[in-house]
């Protein structure tokens, strides 16, 4: 899913204005974001065709903490542009903790008995 020109301008009064000379544009950041949302991508997998990752992350992390995000994706979904369900799910080893052996550590150690220690 990509917007066109035709559609940045019906949102335009939505977006940030940006304070330097934006190397990446806003029709860009926009398409990136849809990209790595539509098919579930890391920030660094995103395709050079969409400009820098680093980028369009910290364009998102600002316009995400400002509202501006959600402003412009329910105005999308207002004017049938886009259909997208914001709901988000991620789980990583950051988020669960296992012991080292559920993960499949090496075991250093060899059998050992229940209750009694080796010095018994």
């Amino acid at each position: 899913m990509k917007i066109n020109k035709k559609q940045i301008e019906k949102i335009k009064n939505l977006m940030l204005i940006e304070r330097e000379p934006a190397k990446i544009s806003n029709q860009q950041f926009l398409n990136g974001l849809l990209y790595i949302i539509e098919n579930g991508y890391k920030w660094r997998a995103l395709p050079k065709e969409f400009g820098n990752w680093h980028m369009i992350y910290m364009r998102f992390s600002r316009w995400t903490k400002s509202g501006t995000i959600q402003r412009i994706f329910q105005e999308l979904q207002k004017q049938n542009l886009i259909d997208i369900k914001g709901e988000i799910l991620c789980l990583d080893r950051t988020s669960i903790k296992v012991h080292p052996n559920a993960s499949g550590a090496r075991k250093t150690s060899g059998d050992q008995s229940i209750g009694r220690s080796n010095g018994d």
